[in-house]
């Protein structure tokens, strides 16, 4: 039976697909034997490595007060960078010069450097101009550095997820008397959002990840860099530990991935139940509005 994508496999290319997936799974076996057995070999997976997983103790005095820490920044950041990225789009969508390129500089300015860069960078503006104590500089300096970086990248997208949008919506709008930043806030940025989520939810999943790099430099105590005091105190588990720590952030990011699609199905079936059809009145309610310059 044939597909509008293409056409129904034959019996060759039934065979040959066949043969791709027991090579795929054998190989895959393969590789999880040898490094089950390099691990083995190197006993690694002794219990008395991973026992302390399997109690509070680790989770209580080490894993939680990491996450609790890598969830404040990465939250700060992301409530700082949604706006800021969403302003900044729209100044570089503006037909006003002095707007569009200030805006421009900016973006382009912070998305060249290096997030740590930034960090680094925010760490010793905290730490010589001005009074912010040692204990909070990391966090400022870690929230700073994500902030700069991620708004510049989140201001693309708002920008290319306003552009990908048919012209019609816009010319429509504008037809019936509505002003620019009417079009914008009503028309354009309530469609946009929808197809921008995915991109806006892996930005998202960066800046949870990119709190490890102040871990690393700024001695911030996130998640990350609870790995160090827990292989100290509890022996030789680094492995041990390292995994651990990278499940979290898999359930994470996994969580937060799987809430942006369930928001965008709810997104998509919310529009095409709300369809309406308006007739004379209302297109002219709705000019006589914009004529009024009140919000609709």
């Amino acid at each position: 039976m044939s597909s509008v994508l293409y056409d129904a496999q034959g019996p060759r290319a039934k065979r040959r697909n066949i043969l791709y997936t027991v090579s795929f799974i054998v190989a895959a076996a393969a590789v999880v034997w040898w490094v089950y057995a390099a691990l083995d070999e190197k006993h690694q997976l002794d219990w008395v490595l991973w026992k302390p997983f399997f109690s509070s103790e680790a989770y209580t005095a080490y894993l939680w007060p990491g996450l609790r820490n890598t969830l404040k920044a990465a939250a700060l950041a992301m409530i700082i960078a949604l706006p800021l990225g969403a302003v900044l789009g729209i100044a570089r969508l503006s037909d006003h010069v002095w707007v569009r390129v200030p805006a421009t500089v900016v973006v382009e300015f912070f998305r060249a450097i290096p997030v740590l860069v930034l960090m680094i960078f925010g760490n010793e503006l905290y730490s010589q101009y001005t009074d912010v104590s040692s204990d909070d500089r990391p966090l400022y300096a870690v929230v700073t550095g994500l902030v700069l970086y991620n708004a510049s990248v989140l201001a693309e997208i708002v920008r290319a997820g306003i552009l990908a949008l048919p012209k019609g919506q816009s010319e429509a709008a504008m037809a019936i008397g509505l002003r620019k930043n009417q079009v914008m806030r009503l028309i354009l940025l309530p469609q946009a959002v929808t197809a921008m989520l995915p991109a806006i939810v892996s930005q998202l999943v960066v800046i949870v990840k990119d709190t490890a790099l102040g871990g690393a430099v700024l001695t911030y105590p996130e998640l990350l860099a609870s790995a160090n005091p827990m292989t100290g105190y509890y022996g030789a588990n680094t492995i041990a530990s390292f995994t651990v720590i990278a499940l979290i952030y898999v359930i994470i990011n996994f969580s937060l991935t799987s809430f942006a699609s369930w928001l965008e199905r709810r997104l998509r079936r919310r529009k095409k139940s709300s369809g309406a059809v308006l007739g004379a009145q209302d297109v002219a309610d709705i000019a006589g509005t914009a004529s009024t310059g009140t919000a609709a």
